[in-house]
């Protein structure tokens, strides 16, 4: 049976699926989902930094997301820009940092100056910080980083031996430690291309609960249910209780 422990993940990653359902269940446009998802957000960063999580990562926007409906891809973009702008001073308040990860030069302009503006005002805090992963795909992160380890040994002249360690830093996700703990809410059970590096002994948690009912007490059962597992990392059972 898995030891049972009292922990806080420190990095808490969440794949937010179910706007577009909920907003079908409702007789509504698929965007209205995602206007709502915005108070499921809030909700989750709060619970975050009131639990003492260090890291929480939300898959926003997908790689795969640039092959929907141009309107509701239009949609996205403009609540993405008006929430970032109304939540800014919000963040402030709570002492959260936000940063984002991802091919983010493939956003409009005035949604990468307003994520940009948003980095910055907040850069100084030093709560909680929360990554968006916007145009976001694993494999990209994966690819990017090859190309970046490349034209560094090209510059220098000398291929250096490449580790895991090594590699790491060339991710997106460089100096931020690995999730502990994946949410994914909707009912779905996969990863969809989400820090598919990052995640090799991450702990996986999936709710049917859609993302924009998701609310503080399904995000600290998804830290009870952690908390009733075991994390071996390749050892025993017997080795992780000697540690």
């Amino acid at each position: 049976m898995a030891e049972h422990r009292q922990s806080i993940p420190q990095h808490v990653a969440i794949i937010m699926d179910g706007n577009g359902r909920w907003a079908k269940r409702q007789g509504l446009k698929r965007i209205f989902g995602h206007r709502h998802a915005v108070e499921a957000v809030r909700v989750a960063i709060t619970t975050a930094g009131e639990s003492g999580v260090k890291y929480l990562s939300l898959y926003t926007f997908s790689e795969e997301n640039w092959n929907r409906p141009q309107e509701e891809i239009d949609g996205l973009m403009e609540l993405l820009v008006d929430a970032i702008r109304k939540e800014t001073p919000e963040l402030n308040k709570n002492n959260v940092r936000l940063n984002s990860i991802g091919n983010i030069a493939l956003l409009p302009p005035k949604v990468q100056h307003k994520l940009q503006d948003c980095i910055d005002n907040t850069a100084s805090n030093t709560g909680l910080t929360v990554l968006l992963a916007l145009s976001y795909s694993g494999r990209w992160d994966i690819l990017q980083a090859v190309k970046h380890y490349i034209a560094d040994v090209l510059q220098q002249g000398t291929v250096p031996e490449l580790t895991a360690e090594t590699f790491e830093q060339y991710l997106s996700t460089a100096d931020i430690p690995e999730p502990d703990l994946l949410i994914r809410t909707g009912g779905e059970k996969r990863i969809s291309n989400f820090l598919i590096w990052q995640m090799a002994y991450t702990e996986f948690y999936f709710s049917d609960i859609l993302w924009p009912d998701f609310r503080k007490k399904d995000f600290l059962n998804a830290i009870n249910e952690y908390n009733k597992r075991e994390r071996r990392f390749g050892l025993t059972g017997d080795q992780v209780k000697k540690q």
